[in-house]
């Protein structure tokens, strides 16, 4: 009996072994995210404790290093919505990390600066550059912001548009930063309430009904390739917003209207002010 209750004892921890071996432990970026970021109206808005993000850098460099482990083998092994979430907590940890190093400039450029026309040019041109260096360990290499979502979003593979709206870029125009860890497991469901979430968010997507045109973030602009590649067979952003007008009209006759794919569009300035909790 002692013997059988040995085997039973080994094949689950075997069996353990390799489901944890087809997905990444992402508790340690899950607790900084409850420490320290605090969501707002329903999720729909976020603000970061940068200050509290930095008196806990070391953890915050402790999960840099677990991704930093992880090897292109092991990668691809995974199912594809665990590779997603994966990269999804790579490319956010990694902006807060970049925030980090940049924290003491941006600070003093808010403290101390009106809130200019020069200023934010200023707060821009930091947030943007940073993007753009080489400073995340991953897979044998060092990547950039930038390089990590050109694979997020590299055709016929994820094909994903939705990651826009949870990808995050520490400006208010950005989408709210989940206070969790993004999750295989979990993956469609908050991409499609961080969808929803960010198309509530009347200071960045509304139907105007005066003007009768929808006013939305210039993340659409930017990105509006992604969402005409056919993901749901939609071949254009009117598509995707007719498919979503429930969220972005707040009336029957807005909802009404917005069953026009052709709808006239607007697109809003991108607010790249710091998304700092104060």
């Amino acid at each position: 009996m002692a013997i059988k209750q040995l085997i039973l004892a080994l094949l689950l921890c075997l069996t353990s072994h390799n489901v944890l071996a087809n997905r990444f432990d992402h508790s340690v970026w899950d607790g900084l995210l409850r420490a320290h970021v605090v969501t707002k109206n329903s999720e729909q808005t976020s603000q970061v404790n940068y200050l509290g993000f930095a008196q806990y850098h070391g953890q915050l460099r402790q999960y840099l290093s677990q991704l930093e482990q992880v090897k292109k083998s092991n990668f691809f092994s995974w199912d594809r919505s665990e590779q997603l979430a994966f990269l999804i907590n790579t490319y956010n940890a990694a902006t807060i990390e970049m925030i980090l190093r940049s924290y003491s400039s941006l600070f003093n450029l808010r403290a101390y600066a009106p809130v200019t026309l020069s200023w934010k040019t200023r707060l821009r041109s930091i947030l943007k550059n940073q993007r753009e260096l080489a400073f995340i360990a991953l897979f044998g290499e060092f990547l950039s912001l930038n390089d990590i979502e050109d694979m997020i979003r590299k055709p016929e593979y994820f094909d994903e548009p939705r990651i826009h709206f949870v990808l995050h870029q520490g400006s208010i125009g950005s989408p709210a930063l989940l206070n969790r860890a993004y999750t295989g497991i979990e993956l469609e469901n908050q991409l499609e309430k961080a969808t929803r979430n960010f198309l509530s968010d009347r200071s960045h997507n509304r139907y105007n009904e005066e003007m009768e045109r929808l006013e939305v973030s210039e993340i659409f602009d930017w990105y509006s390739k992604d969402f005409e590649r056919g993901w749901q067979g939609w071949s254009s952003l009117g598509q995707f917003f007719t498919h979503y007008r429930d969220s972005l009209a707040d009336t029957p006759r807005a909802r009404e209207l917005l069953k026009d794919e052709y709808i006239d569009i607007q697109f809003l300035e991108f607010n790249w002010l710091l998304n700092e909790k104060r």
